[in-house]
């Protein structure tokens, strides 16, 4: 069972929402014979109907002959009971997040299809283990988790439960990639590989905001900006629904006894409490609707152009702005840090770093440099747009207007953070890092997989170990054990595999 699923083996849905109908297009156009199945007829109807409309707008754009998408729009079949279902290979199931009503179909269809027909579930948050744990065939049940829209997004999460047989979850991964998707093996836990990754995106943002670092708007075009985040924080939970994003964590956070790495906020318990869900109630960070402005980020106003600045660091990060620096005719010199052997650059009498997870004022108190300025982390300082800027308590006014100066004059925007440590960009990244780091050191996938399900599942700029081996493996622990002293939380604990590849020399992908 280990190849993909001939194309002329049936595939069933269950369920015909956006999920199944997604699921029900993506595999009729890969040549299956689908049968799509729902308690309100009406509903299925309705669902074939529009994604034949689909294939015939795909046939329009060029996008697939009009042969083709006559062939798949004809593949689709509505089935009026569970019983026209006997003679699928696979069903996936895509109905209410519920276990006892999940429970409830798939011991019902175990009495009509073949013992060798696989059961998957799209569920996004329910034990693999737990759905399976009373069916005759345990071994044949499978988590299938696609993400929406079906069609464009490409990962597939294949979870195997305690009791999954593993030629199973090899054909489903097989097929997953047969139907053009990029699927990742993934065992079953809280929030899988995807939800759970991901919480330190939404849970750091929130946290900057408690402690107000910044605005929405602004911490939101940091991430984009600098980070390289298709979305920032706030704009994807409102994009989500914060009702949905509060509850999912507030699931995973239930389901790993109350660790604190997944504490929910208190911020978006209240949006909730309000109403202020988001996009769909017209409110949420921000307000939708007719006539409304969205606010600016804050972005300082010109500064002088520094005449000279003199680059003390070696790294990637000095490289990047001391190119830019010249290539805006600044003049440009070089020596040694005077004081830590990390400062990037010396400018109008600041010393520019970059954060390593302690405040600025931590900082320059730890160094004995009053005008100490820290630089949040970009994906890729030689093109990014926006830079993030926090100066220490101690910091004369002039020397930070020097250093937000030169990197405007490096074509940079540039915002100020409030004084948290770790910033904006580096904490969530160093975060969603460590949350990959114990994935993988507690066997729920590998690190290709971590990174694979971040790029493909939530459109990542680049996956969380990749960065991490970018960033360094000795700084990253730095960040986070310093976010750890300063916080005195365990939520900030540094992830046991992320230390054993420090103390090795190792890394998570050889060829980063």
């Amino acid at each position: 069972m280990s190849n993909a699923l001939p194309s002329s083996s049936i595939v069933a849905i269950v369920g015909s929402g956006a999920m199944g109908s997604g699921i029900a297009q993506v595999a009729a156009a890969s040549g299956h014979p689908v049968k799509l199945y729902d308690t309100r007829p009406e509903a299925v109807e309705k669902a074939i109907a529009g994604i034949r409309k689909t294939f015939g707008m795909l046939a329009e754009k060029g996008r697939m002959s009009a042969e083709a998408a006559e062939a798949a729009g004809q593949r689709l079949a509505p089935a009026a009971s569970l019983a026209e279902l006997a003679d699928a290979s696979l069903v996936v199931e895509a109905i209410v997040e519920n276990l006892d009503i999940k429970r409830g179909l798939f011991a019902e269809l175990e009495g009509i299809v073949g013992d060798d027909c696989i059961l998957a579930t799209n569920t996004s948050s329910i034990s693999i283990t737990a759905l399976a744990a009373k069916l005759r065939l345990p071994g044949r049940f499978v988590g299938m988790h696609f993400f929406n829209p079906v069609p464009l997004m490409a990962l597939v999460e294949v979870i195997s439960g305690l009791a999954t047989d593993a030629a199973v979850a090899e054909a489903i991964h097989a097929t997953a990639s047969a139907w053009g998707k990029s699927p990742v093996y993934a065992r079953s836990t809280p929030g899988f590989i995807v939800n759970r990754v991901a919480r330190p995106y939404y849970a750091e943002a929130l946290r900057l905001l408690n402690e107000q670092a910044g605005e929405p708007a602004t911490i939101d075009a940091i991430l984009r900006e600098a980070g390289g985040f298709r979305m920032g924080p706030f704009e994807l939970m409102d994009l989500i629904g914060h009702d949905v994003n509060f509850a999912v964590t507030q699931s995973v956070f239930q389901a790993y006894f109350n660790d604190p790495r997944f504490t929910p906020s208190l911020v978006q318990q209240e949006l909730v409490n309000g109403g202020y869900l988001g996009r769909k109630s017209g409110r949420g960070f921000y307000r939708y609707g007719e006539g409304v402005v969205p606010p600016a980020p804050q972005t300082e106003e010109a500064f002088d152009k520094p005449q000279q600045v003199t680059i003390t660091g070696s790294g990637f990060v000095a490289e990047a702005i001391a190119s830019r620096a010249a290539a805006a005719g600044v003049a440009v010199s070089r020596a040694h840090a005077s004081q830590e052997d990390d400062a990037l650059l010396e400018c109008g009498g600041a010393v520019l770093y970059l954060t390593d997870g302690r405040s600025a004022t931590q900082r320059a108190a730890d160094n004995g440099i009053a005008n100490t300025v820290l630089l949040d982390l970009a994906l890729d300082f030689s093109k990014a747009t926006r830079a993030a800027l926090c100066p220490a308590d101690q910091c004369a006014p002039q020397a930070y207007q020097a250093v937000a100066g030169l990197l405007q004059a490096c074509g940079f925007k540039v915002s100020r953070l409030g004084d948290v440590p770790g910033m904006a960009v580096m904490r969530t990244v160093a975060m969603l890092a460590n949350e990959a780091a114990d994935a993988v050191n507690q066997g729920v996938c590998d690190a290709n997989a971590a990174d694979t399900a971040m790029l493909k599942g939530v459109n990542y700029p680049r996956g969380p170990l990749a960065w991490a081996d970018a960033i360094g493996l000795h700084y990253l622990m730095r960040v986070l054990g310093n976010l750890g002293t300063s916080y005195g939380e365990d939520r900030y604990r540094i992830s046991p595999l992320i230390q054993r590849k420090v103390w090795n020399g190792g890394r998570f992908h050889d060829d980063a």
